[in-house]
């Protein structure tokens, strides 16, 4: 209830005005997500200045710089700058052009700055934050927030997905979510948390054994697999109203995951006696058969545009990964390297797949072109690594890993990357899968 009110009064109370109306949008020519072999642009960010100098606000300001250089460096697009190295005051020095002396950023070897100040008044708090290039000495963005004390990380990361957007032409993650499944009650439950694990929360609270959540394209469900009732029963509920319908047909119901654009999703059931994936309504109601084949066909991931599904099919006598047309219903097999190879998960762009590969006693992340060409293992060496699932814009990836012990989520770039832990949490942690951005920048 607490979260929904911020939300509200942030909704409200939030004031985006651009600074520099004549700057242009076009030319993202700073960072390209697409390059492997992409360079960190280093970036400085020093601490905010404090309008009115008095020390809440000065700590706020001091937090709030500190908050936007993390939430940037979680993409893995930038080199932050040391601000110990900065030649920078900033009760003293200029903060908007051309006041700053962008001489001094230029030699400590930032080539991007972003300045900001603040003002707290009577539980509000009101920013104005503004992105440089130090070489052309030119404000490539400014933007001015008002919301109150409890929004200061929403304002944060509005201002980077700006950010984002004005340097690679998307708007990034930062209105995302993961659902997970982590045993932090002693019990599997289904959590979620934001983009960069802060504030996790639990879905269920079921006491029993919980799977696969897989978000709606449109962010407002989620489906998974419950034991609730002791059966693996498929559960279908609304993110904020907590409505919803179960799938309980004899036999397995199991390995959702929605369609984009439609409220509808595919689901393994076996009350026929066979597993096949069906296409269901988001109410549970059976559409049609999607495969029809003796033995096992589990685990479908939707392309961007709906047309195609990759799933997992033992039709071949191993685990393998097939793609279906499904105007056409041609159906041909992608992966052929290795005896076991599940868990597929398509790119938000369309061109690639990510998925679980079993080889030589280890189980790593791959991604594999829908062509089938351009074949990359991402993880190895490190543990067993399953469940990749992409970000919204396709830069990063949030997998499962016991390289520490017990089962943690990582998240690692879409080429293997700045792998780290993701959040803290008592227990286990797994089956990651991410939203879309459901908060808009």
């Amino acid at each position: 209830m607490k979260i929904r009110c911020r939300s509200a009064v942030f909704a409200a109370m939030m004031l985006l005005l651009v600074l520099a109306p004549g700057v242009s949008r076009a030319g993202y020519d700073y960072v390209d997500i697409s390059n492997p072999f992409l360079r960190k642009i280093p970036i400085a960010v020093p601490q905010f200045k404090s309008f009115s100098g008095t020390p809440e606000e000065m700590k706020r300001a001091r937090s709030s710089s500190q908050l936007l250089a993390e939430t940037l460096a979680f993409t893995g697009y930038f080199k932050i700058l040391d601000p110990a190295s900065f030649l920078f005051d900033p009760q003293k020095d200029g903060i908007v052009a051309p006041r700053i002396n962008f001489k001094n950023w230029t030699t400590v070897g930032a080539e991007l700055l972003i300045t900001g100040g603040l003002v707290q008044t009577a539980g509000l708090v009101e920013m104005e934050l503004r992105l440089y290039d130090t070489f052309k000495e030119k404000l490539l963005l400014g933007k001015r927030y008002k919301g109150a004390l409890a929004d200061q990380r929403r304002i944060i990361r509005r201002f980077c997905s700006e950010v984002i957007y004005k340097l690679t032409g998307h708007r990034g993650i930062f209105g995302s979510k993961i659902a997970f499944v982590s045993t932090t009650s002693g019990n599997k439950e289904i959590y979620t948390c934001d983009f960069d694990g802060y504030r996790p929360h639990k879905f269920t609270n079921n006491r029993s054994i919980n799977l696969t959540p897989m978000w709606s394209s449109d962010g407002k469900w989620i489906a998974y697999t419950s034991y609730a009732k002791g059966n693996p029963d498929l559960y279908i509920k609304n993110v904020r109203e907590k409505r919803g319908t179960v799938v309980a047909r004899k036999g397995i119901n199991i390995s959702p995951c929605w369609v984009p654009g439609r409220f509808e999703l595919s689901a393994t059931l076996s009350f026929t006696g066979d597993q096949e994936i069906y296409l269901l309504t988001g109410r549970g109601k059976i559409i049609k058969k999607l495969t029809n084949n003796r033995g096992i066909d589990v685990s479908a991931s939707w392309s961007p545009d709906g047309k195609k599904m990759a799933f997992v099919s033992k039709r071949s006598g191993t685990p393998q990964i097939y793609i279906k047309d499904i105007v056409t219903g041609r159906v041909r097999r992608l992966t052929y390297e290795g005896k076991h190879n599940t868990q597929p998960n398509w790119s938000p762009k369309g061109d690639r797949i990510a998925y679980t590969a079993i080889a030589d006693g280890e189980i790593n992340i791959r991604v594999i072109g829908v062509d089938g060409n351009g074949l990359i293992q991402l993880t190895e060496g490190q543990g067993d690594n399953e469940s990749p699932s992409w970000s919204p814009d396709g830069s990063l990836i949030v997998f499962s890993t016991n390289r520490e012990g017990p089962s943690r989520l990582y998240v690692m770039t879409s080429y293997g990357t700045d792998q780290r832990r993701l959040l803290e949490m008592p227990g286990e942690q797994s089956e990651p899968n991410w939203s879309p951005n459901i908060e808009g920048p």
